[in-house]
């Protein structure tokens, strides 16, 4: 059994906005990593190069043996002042140590010493040498221990740690002032995944309510809902029309099977009375399969029209002379109206021809004794227009749009005593508009029916 729509909605709504905060973490996580790369690359291979990439302790060695010629007193230098620069100094003295130009300790960490050999002293395992230049000559060398971080990473730190907070405190409102947009955009994305899972399952009923919003996100949301509704009417239609197919098969099987059963048992003697009754019904059933057929083809324009220039006026004329003597035997008439000599339009002959007898036959189906069935003609400057009118009783106007239906009738009783099986109106407008035409109906004011046939007029030569 599926879960409610509303269950699936919030499941998939948690599983977007994770994937959108961890996308938006990693794509912040890799910036600062490329951030801090290319920077630590930048001071790492201009070290010694820009004094500013070089540790202050050097310059500041270097400054004072050029102001004093020599090292003597540099016990200045390693005081403490209230400075911020002051006490990041000290902290360069604290893991440094200075040989003068002989390769004497002249400091060691932090403190004056006697010029004592190197080798009388305990040298870190891992240091970084720093040669002090003073007028072209070598004055002496800054050695700094590598286990602390070196000055190109603690001066890259520095620099980025304030810019690192701001990105972070950055990145936090813009995940927050995210999180409040996406509900634009995940709200609507949710719900739709979730009804299409639903129709997945086959709930051709299920429908998502709109937003206020007139952006691309409530257009799909609209056009879903549409595809839905056109969904549950296919199938809705599907079963009807299984179940009428089925219903117009049953009774002229039951009765054949009846009368053919009757005359195997003995009931009904295997005279030419009787097999003509068992025929008529495989007449039937043969014109209902041939209606179907024809209306499946019309439908997925199958079905292959010769079309011709056809004068409507003669085909009205002839449908007239066919149908008569059908008219007569109910008492009613048939009666073309035109003003018109000639009316030509680009057709098939044969399949117009059995639209018009279509709906004269429906109009007949229902004529009462003196019915009048009028065939009515009219050109206009860029169409012919054919109307079929009956003085019957119309049709609900409740029932209209769906008179074009499959198997629709208006009294299912008195159309199985004609024999119809509501396929004719049905393949009419089918066939009507795979040549271009229209076809509508609506009730008369004075009574009757009124279907209406509008076919494009051909373009003059």
């Amino acid at each position: 059994m599926s879960r409610p729509l509303s269950s699936s909605i919030k499941t998939i709504q948690r599983r977007l906005v994770w994937t959108l905060v961890k996308v938006f973490l990693i794509v912040t996580s890799l910036l600062i990593v490329v951030l801090m790369g290319s920077t630590l690359y930048e001071l790492s291979t201009n070290t010694g190069r820009n004094p500013f990439y070089r540790s202050p302790s050097a310059t500041i060695l270097e400054a004072y043996y050029l102001g004093h010629g020599n090292w003597n007193g540099l016990d200045a230098l390693f005081v403490t002042g209230p400075s911020g620069e002051s006490r990041f100094t000290n902290m360069e003295w604290q893991r440094s140590i200075l040989l003068d130009q002989n390769g004497n300790v002249v400091m060691y960490y932090g403190q004056a010493y006697p010029g004592v050999p190197v080798s009388s002293v305990a040298m870190p395992s891992q240091m970084n040498e720093m040669p002090l230049m003073v007028q072209g000559k070598m004055v002496g060398t800054l050695i700094q221990d590598n286990r602390d971080l070196p000055h190109p990473v603690r001066l890259a730190f520095d620099v980025l740690n304030p810019i690192l907070w701001i990105s972070l405190a950055c990145a936090g409102i813009t995940l927050l002032i995210g999180i409040l947009l996406m509900r634009r955009i995940v709200n609507p994305l949710a719900a739709v995944i979730a009804g299409a899972e639903s129709v997945s399952d086959g709930n051709f009923k299920t429908r998502i309510k709109m937003s206020k919003s007139h952006d691309d996100l409530a257009s799909l949301i609209e056009h879903f809902n549409h595809m839905t509704e056109t969904l549950e009417k296919n199938d809705n239609e599907r079963r009807g029309l299984l179940a009428d197919i089925a219903h117009e098969l049953r009774t002229p099987l039951s009765v054949l099977r009846g009368r053919l059963e009757g005359i195997v048992d003995g009931v009904y003697a295997p005279n030419e009375v009787n097999i003509a009754q068992a025929l008529e019904e495989t007449y039937l059933l043969e014109r209902l399969v041939e209606d179907l057929r024809l209306l499946t083809l019309a439908e997925t324009r199958q079905l292959h029209f010769e079309l011709k220039e056809t004068d409507l006026v003669e085909l009205l004329n002839k449908s007239q002379t066919l149908f008569e003597p059908q008219a007569a035997a109910k008492f009613a008439s048939i009666v073309v109206e035109t003003e018109e000599k000639e009316a030509i339009v680009l057709v098939d002959p044969q399949r117009f021809e059995q639209i018009v007898g279509n709906l004269i036959g429906n109009a007949l189906r229902y004529a009462q004794n003196g019915g009048k069935i009028t065939l009515k003609l009219q050109k206009l400057e860029s169409a012919t227009v054919v109307k079929v009118i009956d003085n019957g009783p119309g049709v609900p106007e409740a029932e209209l749009p769906y008179i074009f239906d499959r198997f629709w009738r208006g009294e299912k009783s008195r159309a199985r005593v004609s024999g119809g099986a509501g396929l004719g109106l049905a393949i009419s407008k089918q066939l009507v508009e795979a040549q271009g035409g229209q076809i509508s109906a609506a009730n008369r004011p004075e009574g009757g029916l009124e279907v209406t046939v509008t076919l494009p007029t051909p373009a003059t030569k």
